[in-house]
């Protein structure tokens, strides 16, 4: 059956190639602005932490089980050893071989192409700014470092090489490595971060997404509702508290909404026409 519109001999539309890469990406990956940002956020997270390991707290970072984002009540550390937890990709490690091949095939995301790049693409990743001297600092603190990270399961030997060619020294599966794949919730990261919570006080947690830290930032809530959530007073004072966000401004869940969700009625200008005043 030929679909309408379709043609046996036409050959499909090639995606065209930006000459220049997209404007994310040039941030992102190439920018003094992103730098700054990474290695700000991972200086505050350095502070952060070695005031806890002076002063150990009550409870770690990670919402406890039926907390929600009202009532965000977090998992009691006892006498667990002391954490850090980190997303990978954007966070501790850019995937900047991949983003390469994304801009120049004009492609974007494609499920195969990453499936590749999970397996063979440890030659061409980087530190995100500041992360690999972080790491080596929460180390020396005696702080272990943990990897929740939605590469897949099935590729966890590629992943933990390319974690060590960052920069980032080693990572063991099931005990500072938690994938995709490693229960049944897929991309949701709160079954494996309450495995990590059991086993660690957890004291800070970095990554690019909302979904780094909670999955009740996702799964369904309006953009401008997501957004709401994270300005509520209690979640609020998480932020650079504990819970620290890189930025990736290339993919992910927060590139997101139409123009009535990103510009709001009441804070819309418009150029004053010829004469007017």
């Amino acid at each position: 059956m030929m679909l309408a519109g379709c043609s046996a001999d036409r050959p499909a539309a090639v995606p065209v190639a930006p000459e220049t890469p997209p404007a994310g990406m040039q941030y992102l990956y190439g920018s003094g602005e992103a730098s700054a940002l990474s290695l700000q956020a991972y200086q505050a997270l350095l502070a952060h932490v070695a005031a806890k390991v002076k002063a150990r707290p009550a409870d770690s970072v990670i919402l406890a089980e039926g907390a929600g984002l009202d009532d965000p009540r977090f998992v009691p550390c006892g006498a667990k050893p002391l954490a850090a937890v980190f997303d990978v990709d954007e966070t501790v490690m850019l995937n900047i071989g991949y983003e390469y091949h994304a801009a120049r095939t004009g492609r974007g995301f494609d499920t195969a192409a990453w499936d590749a790049w999970e397996r063979t693409g440890e030659a061409a990743v980087a530190p995100v700014p500041g992360a690999d001297r972080m790491v080596r600092a929460l180390r020396q603190m005696g702080v272990t470092v943990v990897f929740n990270t939605n590469r897949t399961a099935g590729n966890v030997e590629p992943t933990v090489r390319a974690i060590k060619a960052a920069g980032l020294g080693d990572a063991v599966h099931g005990q500072t490595l938690f994938l995709s794949g490693d229960d049944a919730m897929g991309s949701r990261k709160d079954g494996r971060r309450a495995t990590i919570a059991a086993r660690y006080c957890v004291i800070a947690m970095g990554g690019d997404q909302l979904g780094d830290f909670s999955d009740l930032f996702n799964g369904g809530p309006p953009v401008t509702a997501r957004r709401a959530a994270t300005m509520r007073p209690a979640i609020a004072q998480m932020w650079g508290n504990g819970w620290f966000v890189l930025p990736n401004p290339v993919y992910g869940s927060g590139l997101k909404g139409g123009f009535d969700e990103v510009f709001p009625l009441d804070k819309r200008w418009a150029a004053p026409a010829d004469g007017e005043k």
